[in-house]
């Protein structure tokens, strides 16, 4: 016990929903990654990205885990709260899609070349993978801003919607740097300084929240924050319909997937990502816009 009688350890961060949720999170993490090493396999760029995903996310949590239990984040020189809900979102979202991306690419209806048993411990990391996505989306929800509670910024909905963002970015990236054919026509080069420029923004803010120091800045940051996300929302709205015209439109693409375009090395389909994923942004960014809009309202009309 320490001099005013306080116990070391934090009972509730085990005790408790949210603790609950952790340790469900490492447990089925760390049985994913034995699954995978024991005999499921991983293979390929999406093999690798998948076992990353179970590997940073496990350390991640467990290193976040033992610092709420020993009490030790007290020491980190850094906003607590807003990096534990950010690197709940952001798990989440790297989970669904290993969860998406595994099946795919390495379950099928017949048995595998290294045997049935193989093909169950593959079903099994799939099943596990799944579940985990559940108990991230739960940590989410028990430390997501609630009426009356004050919160760090990035438990609002437009906090979780700032990583959601940055990683749908990551996504078009992806789909960009896997022969996209971007670099063909100038407004495309456009669109692409658009991913960047907002991507970098965000991460930025996003950031400087995590790392408290958003009140000695030297101009209001929830001011700005509002007026990025106006900007980026246009940006946005303009890549949205740039993107699609030169990609798809005969004078300058192909309407249609072509017939002898390999599977996963078709400019095609990445340029199609690209178009999807866009108008994901465009609408994150809208949605993040009209709630940092309704917080000013509320927060200036109660005054």
């Amino acid at each position: 016990m320490d001099p005013h009688g306080g116990h070391y350890l934090n009972k509730s961060a085990v005790l408790s929903g949210l603790g609950i949720a952790r340790i469900c999170q490492l447990l089925l993490g760390c049985t994913t990654m034995s699954l995978v090493s024991h005999s499921a396999g991983y293979k390929a760029d999406y093999g690798v990205y998948c076992m990353f995903v179970w590997c940073f996310c496990f350390a991640v949590t467990l290193v976040v885990f033992t610092m709420d239990v020993t009490r030790l984040h007290g020491c980190v020189p850094i906003s607590w709260d807003n990096f534990t809900v950010s690197f709940a979102m952001l798990a989440t979202l790297m989970y669904i899609t290993a969860s998406v991306v595994y099946p795919v690419y390495f379950l099928s209806n017949e048995c595998p070349s290294e045997g049935c048993e193989t093909r169950d411990y593959r079903i099994a990391v799939t099943v596990c993978s799944s579940v985990c996505c559940f108990a991230y989306g739960a940590e989410v929800f028990l430390t997501r801003a609630k009426p009356g509670n004050v919160v760090g910024y990035m438990a609002t909905l437009s906090g979780l919607l700032k990583v959601v963002q940055a990683f749908v970015a990551c996504i078009i990236f992806g789909a960009l740097a896997n022969d996209s054919e971007y670099n063909r026509h100038i407004p495309t080069q456009f669109c692409v300084v658009v991913y960047s420029l907002c991507f970098a923004v965000t991460v930025l803010v996003v950031a400087a929240t995590v790392s408290g120091r958003t009140a000695a800045l030297r101009f209001p940051f929830d001011r700005f924050v509002v007026i990025y996300t106006f900007v980026a929302m246009l940006l946005y709205l303009s890549a949205a319909v740039i993107w699609p015209v030169f990609s798809f439109d005969r004078k300058y693409g192909t309407p249609g997937r072509p017939y002898n375009c390999p599977r996963g090395q078709c400019p095609w389909d990445s340029k199609l990502v690209v178009a999807v994923f866009t108008q994901v942004n465009l609408i994150l960014y809208f949605s993040d816009l009209v709630y940092s809009q309704r917080i000013r309202f509320v927060s200036h009309s109660s005054v």
